[in-house]
């Protein structure tokens, strides 16, 4: 099946050829996970070969053929649990969490890639840049990096060992949806995912549309304040 857009409509993401995932993943442990919106199962996971950690949060039973309401989240240490305002990921990592325990059912993917996959510190670094006027992705640059170096073949081993075929994913990133794809992951509908809008992170949206392809607009954003946690803009 081709995967869908936002509108239930065939999306242009390529379904094949398949690119060879050439990643070993080892399952460590599983638990509960009580959270503000449900209690889920948390699913511990480790790369053999760097030794980094990742996790799934799975609620109901993902293993029927129904595709799953999803996420794919990458580390935001700054946006996800120091509530920064410069970005949109602390409000995406919440909705999303919101929108699997309303439905009942859905995985949500924590890959630890931080700074679209630069890490931690150069991320800092990177703020440093964009105080003085750079954008994502021009900062990224001068520090001798691509605009995103995130890989997800890494969410294959995970999905298999959880059984989950088929993925409704919540993103405006059109180039994860194609990663995904690639590496044999069925996309069945992208579901958009705007919320969060601050003054400190508008001109952020705006490089993620205009620089980065993000099937998304300023407008359709809902603002900060409507995230449970509350957070002065």
């Amino acid at each position: 099946m081709l995967p869908l857009n936002v509108r239930g409509e065939p999306a242009p993401y390529p379904q094949g050829p398949f690119r060879e995932v050439n990643v070993s993943i080892r399952f460590i442990a599983a638990s509960q996970l009580p959270t503000p919106w449900a209690t889920f199962t948390l699913h511990g996971f480790q790369e053999e070969s760097t030794g980094k950690e990742h996790v799934v949060l799975t609620l109901g039973d993902v293993t029927t053929s129904e595709p799953v309401l999803a996420r794919v989240h990458s580390e935001c240490l700054t946006g996800d649990a120091l509530f920064s305002m410069r970005c949109d990921c602390g409000y995406q990592l919440q909705e999303a969490l919101k929108r699997i325990a309303d439905e009942g059912r859905g995985a949500l993917l924590y890959l630890r890639q931080e700074g679209r996959g630069i890490g931690l510190l150069n991320k800092i670094r990177a703020y440093a840049l964009q105080d003085t006027g750079a954008d994502t992705v021009e900062a990224n640059e001068r520090l001798g990096f691509g605009a995103d170096q995130r890989r997800y073949d890494i969410c294959v081993p995970m999905l298999d060992h959880l059984g989950i075929s088929a993925l409704r994913l919540m993103t405006n990133n059109p180039r994860k949806v194609e990663a995904l794809s690639r590496d044999g992951v069925r996309i069945h509908e992208r579901l958009a995912i705007t919320t969060g809008r601050n003054p400190f992170n508008e001109h952020y949206l705006t490089t993620k549309v205009g620089k980065l392809g993000h099937m998304m607009a300023l407008d359709d954003f809902t603002p900060a304040s409507d995230v449970d946690i509350e957070r002065d803009a």
